[in-house]
């Protein structure tokens, strides 16, 4: 267990917030934890979020290895996916990381550095097929641990994911600390959180939606 975690994690424009706030209010509670927010260049990083906008206070050139590195998703993610230096950043700080994750469509990223070739992997229900491109095998659970990348779905797995490396991180009682810390007892209002749980007549039309805002494969 590493007592001062170096946690950083990827920023770049029109980001999914939640998928990096959520496991940010984890993991910047780790005791001891060094948290860097890190993007192409410093300065404001504009969310996916109507208004909500984010700060990267370092450049990737400023940040070359870390324990943990968190890629959150966005339905723009293909962005980076046609991004050597980002891609050649993420590959090399890769190198150094104790654990290697993604949130959400931050697997498509992390996918294209070739680093999910023959591992099993998850990315949100909406494009999970297009992992198989990066010959990752899509695997439709909401954490998927494959060596030392760890992978989640959409958003809200990411606290699970986060809270799953708070326990291997500093163990299971400060784990589970955070998690009544942050007060993570979902009981959601409707039970339509899953492709499994969901009818068929709001699956359909959203996934229309959420893939007009993909990019092309």
């Amino acid at each position: 267990m590493n007592t001062e975690p170096h946690i950083v994690f990827l920023f770049y424009d029109h980001m999914t917030a939640l998928d990096a706030i959520g496991p940010h209010e984890v993991l910047s509670r780790l005791p001891g934890a060094v948290v860097q927010r890190v993007a192409k260049s410093r300065g404001p990083v504009k969310s996916d979020s109507s208004g909500l906008t984010l700060m990267a206070e370092y450049a990737l050139s400023e940040v070359s290895k870390a324990d943990v590195l968190v890629i959150p998703g966005t339905g723009t993610a293909t962005d980076l996916i046609n991004d050597p230096e980002t891609l050649d950043w993420i590959r090399m700080l890769h190198t150094q990381t104790l654990w290697t994750t993604s949130v959400c469509t931050g697997s498509l990223i992390l996918g294209a550095t070739g680093l999910l070739s023959g591992l099993a992997a998850t990315s949100h229900w909406a494009v999970l097929d297009r992992l198989s491109h990066y010959r990752a095998i899509p695997t439709a659970q909401r954490v998927v641990k494959a060596g030392k990348i760890i992978t989640a779905a959409g958003v809200s797995a990411g606290i699970d994911m986060a809270l799953l490396l708070a326990e291997k991180l500093s163990g299971k009682t400060v784990a589970e600390t955070l998690q009544l810390a942050i007060e993570y007892d979902p009981e959601p209002p409707f039970h339509s959180g899953s492709l499994a749980k969901a009818s068929p007549n709001i699956v359909e039309p959203l996934r229309a939606r959420l893939l007009s805002r993909f990019e092309p494969e």
